[in-house]
């Protein structure tokens, strides 16, 4: 296992890596990307559904965005947590 440093380390080369070698690169969203290919193969395409609600900005889309992921990472914290713990007070009882 690699020191705590280290860790920080590799995790912001690894962040920061695309923006300095990918110079001019286009960092668009999957969804974007989807759309234009659709509408390449089939310029006629009409969307089954409409979204329910539409962001009023980017801006706020990302903090939605970031904020779903933040509550979702949350939650997987507490369930590793929780399991670890009851492990952990098994070994202590045995």
């Amino acid at each position: 296992m690699l020191p705590p440093l280290v860790n920080s380390f590799l995790e912001i080369t690894l962040a920061v890596a695309p923006l300095i070698f990918v110079r001019g690169g286009e960092f668009a969203g999957s969804d974007d990307k989807a759309e234009k290919a659709i509408t390449e193969i089939q310029p006629g395409y009409k969307p089954w559904f409409k979204s329910f609600f539409e962001p009023a900005s980017g801006e706020i889309e990302s903090l939605l965005f970031a904020s779903q992921a933040a509550l979702g990472a949350g939650v997987v914290g507490y369930a590793i947590g929780l399991y670890k713990g009851r492990s952990q007070q098994q070994k202590r009882e045995e």
